[in-house]
């Protein structure tokens, strides 16, 4: 199978609704992730790291504070967290509010995009949860 008859399957899988033999405008526009070149792929990256889906999930059911949200993940660093946090405000998936308060108080929600993204998140922590057992035992088998 040639190069371009895997990128076509791929594609297809992704844009199942798509033409054979390209993308339309639309999804040209929206993103091809299996374009290194596509700024989709920096999108991808910051919503699928670790820290970016625990982020996004704990935001899920409500608006939280700096503390509160860095003890609800445990072992991010501050660091990570505002990294994690600058990244996805930036591209609109969290929204910052800074009270103008002493002492100051700034609480960090998720956007319409954010929720929406965040409802795709949830069910893979959930599968990731009730399944971690399966995966570890593979993995103690091959280590056998």
């Amino acid at each position: 199978m040639s190069e371009n008859d895997v990128r076509e399957r791929i594609r297809q899988t992704v844009w199942p609704d798509s033409p054979a033999g390209g993308m339309t405008a639309e999804q040209q526009l929206l993103g091809n992730v299996f374009d290194a070149q596509c700024p989709s792929r920096a999108i991808l990256d910051h919503v699928t790291s670790k820290w970016g889906v625990l982020v996004l999930v704990a935001l899920e059911a409500e608006s939280l504070r700096w503390g509160e949200l860095r003890r609800s993940i445990d072992g991010i660093s501050e660091k990570m967290l505002a990294q994690t946090l600058k990244l996805l405000e930036a591209d609109g998936f969290v929204h910052r509010a800074a009270q103008p308060v002493i002492p100051p108080r700034v609480d960090y929600s998720l956007t319409p995009l954010g929720h929406e993204l965040a409802a795709h998140l949830v069910p893979l922590l959930r599968w990731v949860g009730t399944n971690a057992g399966r995966v570890i035992e593979h993995q103690a088998q091959g280590a056998a």
